[in-house]
């Protein structure tokens, strides 16, 4: 992806105000860039320039530039909108909302991650669920969602057995709570060193049919609401993150997701082969139609090393690298291929547990580099809005 104004704003339509849940370029915060000998200034109007959200927001804009062919440095030029511009802003996220009433239960704090592939058979839940547990391990409370409604697999990829069950006072549906031991890998006891464990709260049909055999012969519609009720009508409580195993390509439930939850962000799942990196191009675009903030790709099946030191690629070369190229998209990282992660799977047993293994470090460096969004309950913004946040989520 060249650098080009007109790529630089492409990809400023995906740093997302994280309070107004609106991106800067509809807000009218993006001012503009100035690009000089590999530099890129970039000229952005905040509605509070002091508020602890502006690093965020920051830290954002450069990992998305970074990724342009010739960028060595970014830079940021931060001014304060006059009155009149802030409110024409407030008016634009609450015109946004408007169109986008559909309240949820997830916290408005909570970071929610949509795993997504352009095709089957790439490994998107075994990601999905290890990269769940890598984060629990930090000492998170990781909210995961099954929406695969037809290839529903999470519940076995966590040795998962019973029903969902209900609250009485609520009237809402309790997810399936797991506790996740944290990782000692010598730098401390991860992001909550004080916590003896992590929490996975689950959803998943595989928690409500009778048995996992069972076959679900339902048409968009009824899908399309199936999830919906999930995001309704789960009780998730208080939770760091929310990770959506979605279905494979771009059809009607990923679109649907993807309105019903306008402040999520995309992880796109691939392979090595270059063509396969091709089909998971669709998905990052379908996310960019919807104004979804493509958080990173992951290349799954990666090559392994040999106790000789010979590498070997079964799966091609370089898919991860060429997707992230193309699309400006950061590569999060690369999972080895290892048969111990079907083994592990099919036990229940996610191989992100085990810290010693290759595999394993490398879900608990992705998830390192997947911090949880900052309290936003201090940000003076916040006082200019009518419950805001609240409504977005």
């Amino acid at each position: 992806m060249k650098l080009t104004p007109e790529n630089i704003e492409t990809l400023m339509r995906e740093v997302i105000d994280p309070e107004l849940g609106s991106n800067i370029v509809e807000l009218g915060m993006y001012r503009g860039a100035d690009i000089s000998d590999g530099t890129v200034t970039v000229k952005v109007a905040l509605t509070i320039k002091g508020c602890p959200l502006r690093a965020q927001i920051q830290n954002d804009i450069k990992n998305r530039l970074m990724i342009l062919e010739g960028v060595r440095d970014v830079k940021l030029n931060f001014s304060e909108m006059t009155q009149e511009e802030k409110a024409a802003t407030m008016d634009k996220a609450r015109e946004n909302i408007s169109r986008q009433q559909t309240e949820t239960e997830i916290p408005p704090n909570a970071r929610v991650l949509l795993v997504a592939s352009g095709k089957g058979g790439v490994g998107k839940s075994t990601v999905t669920v290890n990269l769940a547990v890598a984060l629990a391990r930090q000492g998170y409370s990781v909210g995961l969602l099954d929406a695969d409604i037809w290839g529903f697999s999470v519940t076995q990829l966590l040795n998962l057995e019973g029903r969902l069950k209900g609250s009485l006072e609520s009237k809402k549906i309790l997810p399936h709570e797991v506790e996740i031991p944290i990782a000692l890998d010598g730098n401390g006891d991860g992001a909550k060193g004080e916590l003896k464990a992590g929490k996975l709260k689950v959803i998943s049909m595989g928690l409500l049919v009778e048995s996992e055999e069972t076959a679900l012969m339902w048409r968009g519609l009824v899908l399309n609401r199936a999830v919906q009720h999930f995001f309704q009508d789960v009780e998730w409580g208080e939770i760091d993150y929310l990770l959506v195993d979605m279905p494979p390509g771009t059809g009607d439930i990923q679109m649907g997701i993807a309105k019903l939850l306008p402040r999520a962000e995309m992880i796109v799942v691939t392979i090595p082969a270059k063509n396969a990196a091709k089909v998971s191009g669709r998905a990052i675009a379908m996310g960019r139609k919807n104004y979804l903030r493509i958080a990173g790709v992951i290349e799954n099946f990666s090559g392994f090393t040999t106790a000789d030191g010979t590498e070997h690629f079964l799966f091609g070369k370089g898919g991860g690298e060429e997707l992230s190229k193309q699309t400006g998209v950061p590569l999060l990282g690369k999972i080895p291929i290892d048969g111990a992660i079907a083994e592990r799977g099919d036990s229940g047993n996610p191989i992100a547990l085990d810290s010693d293994s290759p595999v394993g470090k490398a879900f608990l460096e992705i998830a390192k580099g997947l911090p949880p969004h900052e309290d936003m309950s201090d940000c003076s913004a916040t006082t200019i809005k009518i419950n805001l946040s609240t409504k977005s989520s």
